[in-house]
């Protein structure tokens, strides 16, 4: 057996699901705030595309996917990004999700067992630090702390560290806190991971939900850009449809950057087997090639955030994130409690920080913090906040 199987943590909804074992508030509907799957309603025009293409299941798909498909996505990052000229031939390459995906980047570039191969942020999505563990590696953990609104001091690492380092994860905006990293940062980064031959993984999936219309967030892509760094060396992307557009059962998104890297993946994938259906691609290309359903999706979540947090601010310290679907509220007790309390009292359910994150030096930096996804109907998250508020100030 892989040894990094025996190093990895039970998922936050497993310790969820044991933390709040037992209690029942049968007065009350259950409302779950504790998983980022979109439920607003997908794109007829997409789910049209994947019936109409379903005979394409008699069809292997290929690795590289279909030309059409890394076109479109080429010319989405360009105009969204703008960047210069994306080779869609050698610079991009579908996935099936970005789970998958960010999974399989470290597999491929992470050298086993060498310590300091990789490096995330804490908290953190689970997949980078699974990665790691199953590459045989120990993940070096850069808190993201409130008093740094929440994002990662990269320059904290050593140059001995920066020479250990294979793969560095960011993400931005961030899960859980929605935090954007500034192109300051990812100049820095991107200069750091040339100088060391490090594979820079920036994984993206809440870029297009941003509250601002008027300042979406800045990528990776888009910072190499600005800095000159055309060709993206070192830099990879990893995007998403499941946020974007809604659709996280389709499984789709994207990995683009360098283009060496980019092939050297593609060879780990032909091997790895994971080819997006046919069907599956058909309906990709019908959502990338269409912003107007993503800004009326930008739209429900603006006016789920400003009824919220109007509700919520009195008797909880809430704020709009510049990004993403998640609030990340300082707890007035510990966050484990928080959750078994609130879902006793009130049949909301709400993630612990603590499970998304890991203890450094006695800290665990995602501790008396929780995460609220607003992803249900505009009623729904209103009246969780509702029953939020009522608990709150009973206490």
């Amino acid at each position: 057996m892989n040894p990094g199987m025996h190093a990895l943590h039970p998922y936050p909804f497993e310790k969820l699901a044991q933390l709040t074992a037992g209690i029942e508030c049968p007065d009350k509907d259950r409302i779950s705030l504790t998983i980022g799957e979109p439920k607003h309603q997908p794109p007829a025009h997409v789910l049209e595309a994947l019936v109409n293409a379903l005979n394409e299941v008699s069809r292997y798909p290929t690795i590289g996917g279909l030309p059409e498909l890394r076109g479109h996505i080429a010319t989405w990052l360009q105009k969204r990004f703008d960047t210069r000229d994306i080779d869609p031939a050698t610079q991009v390459l579908p996935v099936n999700g970005t789970r998958e995906g960010l999974f399989a980047i470290a597999q491929t570039f992470v050298t086993p067992k060498k310590p300091g191969a990789v490096v995330i942020p804490n908290p953190f999505y689970q997949i980078y630090e699974g990665a790691a563990l199953l590459a045989g590696v120990q993940p070096t953990l850069i808190p993201c702390p409130p008093e740094l609104d929440y994002l990662a001091n990269y320059r904290e690492l050593s140059e001995d560290e920066w020479a250990q380092c294979d793969l560095l994860f960011v993400c931005t905006p961030g899960n859980p806190s929605g935090a954007v990293i500034p192109e300051k940062e990812l100049h820095f980064l991107i200069e750091k991971a040339v100088e060391h031959n490090v594979v820079l993984v920036s994984d993206e999936c809440y870029s297009e939900l941003y509250y601002d219309e008027a300042a979406p967030p800045m990528g990776l892509l888009q910072a190499a850009t600005t800095m000159g760094n055309t060709d993206f060396k070192q830099c990879l992307v990893f995007h998403s449809l499941s946020k974007r557009s809604n659709l996280p059962g389709l499984r789709s998104g994207f990995v683009a950057g360098d283009a060496e890297l980019v092939q050297e993946f593609r060879r780990y994938r032909t091997y790895h087997g994971c080819a997006m259906p046919l069907h599956h691609q058909r309906a990709s290309i019908a959502a990338w090639s269409d912003e107007q359903h993503v800004v009326e999706n930008r739209r429900l979540y603006r006016a789920k955030f400003d009824s919220v947090t109007q509700r919520l601010s009195p008797v909880l310290p809430v704020s709009i994130p510049p990004a993403g679907f998640y609030l990340w509220p300082k707890t007035p007790m510990s966050d484990t409690a928080f959750a078994r309390e609130l879902l006793a009292q009130t049949n909301v359910a709400v993630l612990p920080g603590s499970f998304l994150g890991r203890e450094v030096n006695g800290e665990n930096p995602g501790a008396d913090h929780v995460r609220m996804a607003l992803v249900a109907t505009h009623q729904e998250t209103l009246e969780a906040a509702e029953r939020i508020a009522t608990w709150l100030s009973r206490g």
